[in-house]
């Protein structure tokens, strides 16, 4: 062992070729997708099917409004969400998986963003038609939020107090 080596036992992170690495991530932002992807299709699915149910007319013309913004939201999340599994299917062989797992990357944190507005716009149509007064509003500020933090602060935060620690 050289001097300016660390001992193996010492040593932190991966030593992993670019190749590798892209593999690696890859195989992580797939089950990330397969997490996501769940949710966006169950919720969306339904979406789909409430402008058929006969209480649809009854909607106000602010809940009709919210539902359509909803289920735009919904179609865009899932194009985001699904819009990964396209881009390595159509660039697979070109040997550009490292700029492929960026891209989708990108297109993964998108579809997370959609996904939040997606939540908010479903569950303010939902306990407005529900709760009838302001109190929707104040629940699904509250829940925003939360997802915020959870989804965005947290993972932020982390990334930024571990800085350089590799």
């Amino acid at each position: 062992m050289r001097d300016d080596e660390e001992p193996t036992e010492l040593r932190r992170g991966r030593h992993e070729t670019e190749d590798e690495r892209a593999d690696r991530l890859w195989g992580e932002l797939l089950q990330e997708l397969r997490v996501a992807q769940t949710g966006v299709q169950i919720l969306f699915g339904f979406l789909l099917t409430v402008v058929f149910q006969p209480r649809f007319t009854e909607l106000s013309s602010t809940d009709k409004d919210i539902y359509v913004v909803t289920v735009v939201l919904g179609a865009a999340t899932v194009g985001a969400l699904v819009g990964p599994v396209s881009f390595h299917r159509l660039v697979t062989g070109r040997r550009i998986k490292p700029q492929a797992v960026i891209w989708a990357s990108r297109l993964t944190l998108v579809g997370l963003v959609l996904m939040l507005g997606t939540m908010a716009s479903a569950l303010l149509l939902i306990l407005r038609v529900a709760l009838h007064d302001t109190t929707a509003l104040w629940l699904v500020g509250g829940l925003v939020l939360w997802f915020v933090l959870c989804w965005f602060v947290l993972p932020v935060w982390a990334r930024y107090t571990n800085a350089g620690k590799d």
